[in-house]
């Protein structure tokens, strides 16, 4: 679903702005690690689904494969019939995306953007619709464990972020989408702060791995997450070098 990234936890108190943004300069520093490694968003060259009710053979897959290439297994739910669907991953550590891989833009350290927000548990979770990128309209229902109440900029929002793997994760939406940051919304992990509190850093929203490779199918923001005022914080969209197109 999405690549869990390394980030520093969240204080209960305010710290040192100066220690904060040497935090997040880390944090950007492990991003990128992440993003170039041979496992990472970069490197993913291929997603081959294998025909209903069928499991494709990953020893054949990596038969005769160079040492570069790396081939694991993959399962979502198909749309339709609910039943689940494999395939196979193909990762290359020299794929022309790491080659030709710039930077990722970011907005500058903004602590304004670190902001504190309720969190109330759903008993049992829920089970939200999330539109994905490559379901052409299709939604995937994803565990909600509960509601994020914020205000921002006089507005109330209920957020609802998923559960990635243990970790709350936060897929938004906001103006600045398709101009400036990667249209298609940016994520964000959700930190818990104590009892029915959560910290959302904005400084470290990021870029999901769809818009690193054509060959994820990421989850979009839903209405609820779709703030109405820019949010200009976090990872901007990534740059390749000149020639190399920024969907591949």
């Amino acid at each position: 679903m999405s690549e869990a990234v390394s980030h520093a936890a969240a204080p209960d108190q305010p710290t040192d702005p100066a220690t904060d943004w040497t935090d997040w300069e880390a944090w950007r520093a492990e991003r990128r690690r992440s993003i170039t490694s041979s496992s990472g968003n970069l490197a993913l060259v291929e997603t081959r689904w294998a025909p209903a009710g069928e499991r494709p053979d990953l020893d054949a897959a990596r038969a005769g494969q160079p040492g570069n290439v790396t081939v694991t297994m993959v399962e979502r739910t198909d749309l339709v019939t609910g039943e689940p669907e494999h395939g196979l991953r193909f990762w290359d550590a020299q794929s022309p995306a790491i080659q030709n891989f710039d930077r990722t833009d970011v907005f500058p350290y903004d602590p304004a953007w670190v902001l504190e927000a309720s969190y109330t548990p759903v008993p049992g979770a829920r089970r939200v619709g999330f539109e994905h990128i490559r379901d052409n309209g299709g939604t995937r229902d994803l565990a909600v464990p509960g509601d994020i109440a914020l205000t921002l900029d006089g507005q109330d929002y209920v957020l609802s972020a998923f559960d990635d793997d243990g970790t709350l994760l936060l897929v938004f939406g906001d103006p600045t989408n398709g101009d400036i940051t990667y249209g298609a919304g940016r994520f964000l992990f959700v930190t818990h702060t104590g009892e029915g509190r959560v910290l959302l850093d904005f400084n470290r929203a990021f870029v999901p791995p769809c818009g690193f490779s054509d060959q994820y199918n990421c989850p979009m923001p839903p209405r609820q997450n779709r703030f109405h005022l820019p949010v200009e914080a976090g990872e901007k969209r990534p740059v390749f070098r000149d020639g190399f197109p920024a969907q591949h």
